[in-house]
């Protein structure tokens, strides 16, 4: 481990002032709420304050300046922190609202919101979410300096910074995360860890005992210890850490929670609870504040906001002078430039190939040619896989891996991290400039789910690239087979799980989730060849249909029972509906490969394709019935698995478990 230098100090009664009036109005928030952490706050004022003073490089005038630092508060709970700093420095958040905290239809919820909140640039919370989604950002500044900066140039230049807590520290997906960004040797992201020894059970060391400081070595991170009190002790790790340009620090400060509470600070109870109202007064007179005034701002510290916008204005002013030249010096990487930030999608991009019809082709391999085509094309595009690729399909032709020695790659091997891979994810999207994809297995999106929510939650362009999407993936068995995940990932609100039913559907299916701009898309691909039709000669609607969510694929004349199905089971489909004309049955078969975007549609769409007056009904899909009762109604059917599969080959799987053209054919003539 090692120690910083000796760096002069500099005015430290004026930032234990600011301090202080983070630590009253955090008391007053909680307490006014009846609800909340003010202990946390309380504990890494200091801390924030030497960071957002003297460091942090922000305009509150335009947080979303792009080359603004990213400051992410992994410990979410302790939000009032964050919202402190955001209306003492000049943001968009009055002191009214600080008054409103948890309150409905305020702008300080319980946890940090991005979109909500003026200057928040991610949603926090769930634990060791914040400091995974920060490596995304880390990643995106590295990736778009890497491929723009160069010895004349620096339109991409600031830091990734994260105050985080022992809850985010002990949450597995820290580990993987923090394991990447060492491997990564990510140098301008700085993570000040608040180590105050308390969780809400009580002390760590009832389950966190591992040298923390130690982990991040063998991580390959530059670690430092320090007293989180001390101003300058506080100054001096910051400027080392920004001094280490090839490893990822860690500047552990021991703090105190509840700082400031004479019978609370230290204990668990400063955690979680409002001081109540005579440790709050006890806590503002220890602190020097008026101890009957609640929401004190000090006079000396008012000016803080105009001073913050002034410095912060003229930083975003120099930096567009910067880019101005660097646009100038080259017309073409000027273009480039503003394709990435915008992640413009050409119509070139959308302008996809068809493929050859006659021949089986697995969706997974759709989507490699489809990546193939569109990644030359969209300079934003940056995704990988977690240890999948040749699985996934995910790496295009042409493309390189981003790495510690290669920043100029768009292709990122996140390793066996599939809930890191998704944070991840967010945190590029979050960051700008950046359209991340990313793959694995259908069924790890069980490692995933909490960083997919999130995704949904904040409405960020994210794609999933999820292969081996049913029990047609064969012989690996159960624990490779998802059953449930369609059904559970269609019930995420803001989601988009699209399954297409071919190669030319797969298409369209990028198609969608390249221009949908306000949240995440599943795409989920088979393992196994599906047929890709000649629509126009069999008698099948375009694919351009599927960006309708659900379509009629095919009927006859007179049909008076609707078959819907989707992805792989839409041949089986196909297969049913020649059964039934043989028997002299008339149907409808209904391909819906994105339930989300079919209920958006209008009632006049979702009519014509699912008449109310056709009653008989079946659905069929290899997965849980769950999500399709909607569809077919009381007096319909859902062919579907609701158990767990099995190790065998794929067609052998499809036989015994009962997903058979004839079991459908049957279901819908009884």
């Amino acid at each position: 481990m090692t120690t910083s230098p000796d760096r002069p100090a500099t005015d430290t009664q004026y930032l234990r002032l600011l301090a202080n009036t983070i630590r009253g109005l955090s008391i007053d928030a909680v307490q006014a709420a009846h609800s909340g952490h003010p202990g946390m706050p309380m504990g890494m004022a200091d801390v924030a304050a030497v960071l957002w003073k003297e460091f942090l490089k922000h305009n509150p005038a335009n947080p979303r300046w792009f080359d603004r630092d990213r400051f992410v508060l992994s410990a979410g709970h302790g939000s009032m922190l964050l919202y402190s700093l955001l209306h003492l420095f000049g943001y968009d958040l009055p002191l009214e609202e600080l008054k409103q905290f948890r309150q409905w239809g305020s702008q300080t919820p319980g946890h940090p919101e991005y979109g909500h909140t003026p200057g928040v640039e991610t949603t926090t919370g769930p634990l060791g979410q914040g400091i995974a989604t920060a490596v995304g950002m880390a990643i995106a500044e590295a990736s778009l300096a890497g491929r723009f900066n160069d010895g004349q140039h620096q339109p991409v230049d600031h830091y990734t910074w994260v105050i985080a807590s022992d809850g985010d520290l002990e949450e597995g997906i820290s580990h993987e995360a923090c394991s990447l960004a060492g491997h990564l040797k990510l140098g301008k992201l700085i993570v000040l860890y608040d180590d105050n020894h308390i969780s809400i059970d009580g002390p760590t060391g009832l389950s966190f005992s591992e040298d923390v400081c130690k982990r991040f070595e063998a991580y390959g991170w530059h670690v430092q210890r320090i007293n989180g009190h001390d101003y300058g002790a506080i100054r001096k790790a910051i400027r080392w850490a920004q001094e280490v340009t090839d490893k990822p620090s860690i500047i552990a400060c021991r703090t105190t929670i509840g700082y400031g509470s004479p019978n609370k600070a230290g204990k668990a109870s400063a955690h979680g609870e409002p001081l109540g109202e005579e440790e709050a007064r006890l806590a503002k007179a220890n602190l020097g504040l008026p101890p009957d005034q609640t929401f004190y701002i000090p006079e000396a510290i008012r000016s803080l906001a105009d001073e913050a916008r002034t410095q912060g204005q003229a930083l975003e002013a120099e930096w567009v002078s910067r880019v101005e030249a660097f646009l100038e010096a080259d017309a073409e990487r000027a273009q480039r430039w503003k394709q990435t930030l915008n992640k413009e999608v050409p119509a070139a991009a959308l302008d996809i190939p068809p493929f050859e019809a006659g021949k089986a082709i697995a969706t997974r391999t759709a989507s490699g040619k489809v990546l193939d085509h569109i990644a030359p094309l969209i300079p934003s595009l940056v995704g990988g896989s977690a240890d999948l690729t040749p699985s996934n399909k995910t790496f295009p032709k042409g493309e390189t891996a981003f790495s510690a020695d290669n920043r100029k790659g768009r292709y990122i091997h996140f390793g066996v991290r599939e809930h890191a891979m998704a944070a991840i994810m967010n945190g590029m999207a979050l960051h700008g400039g950046v359209l991340p994809y990313g793959g694995t297995f259908f069924v790890f999106t069980d490692y995933m789910r909490a960083a997919m929510r999130l995704s949904a939650l904040m409405g960020v362009q994210v794609i999933y690239v999820l292969t081996h999407d049913s029990i047609g993936l064969g012989e690996d068995g159960p624990t490779h087979q998802p059953i449930e995940h369609l059904a559970s990932l269609r019930a995420m609100p803001h989601m988009r799980v699209i399954r297409p039913m071919d190669a030319h559907e797969t298409a369209e299916a990028w198609k969608m989730a390249l221009l949908r701009r306000d949240g995440p898309t599943c795409l989920v691909l088979t393992r196994q060849g599906l047929p890709v039709y000649d629509r126009e000669a069999e008698g099948l609607a375009p694919a351009a249909l599927a960006q309708k969510g659900g379509y009629v694929l095919c009927e006859d004349d007179g049909f008076d029972r609707i078959l819907i199905a989707t992805g792989s089971e839409v041949a089986i489909a196909l297969e049913a509906k020649k059964l039934l004309n043989a028997r002299g049955y008339k149907l409808r078969v209904v391909n819906m490969p994105c339930t989300e975007v079919f209920d958006a549609q209008d009632d006049e769409w979702r009519e014509s394709v699912l008449p109310k007056g056709i009653r008989k009904r079946v659905a069929v899909e290899a997965g849980a019935t769950q999500s399709w009762w909607k569809y077919v109604g009381l007096d319909g059917k859902v062919i579907g698995l609701d158990r767990f599969g099995a190790s065998a080959p794929g067609k052998v799987l499809y036989e015994k478990l009962g997903l058979t053209a004839e079991r459908v054919a049957a279901a819908l003539a009884d």
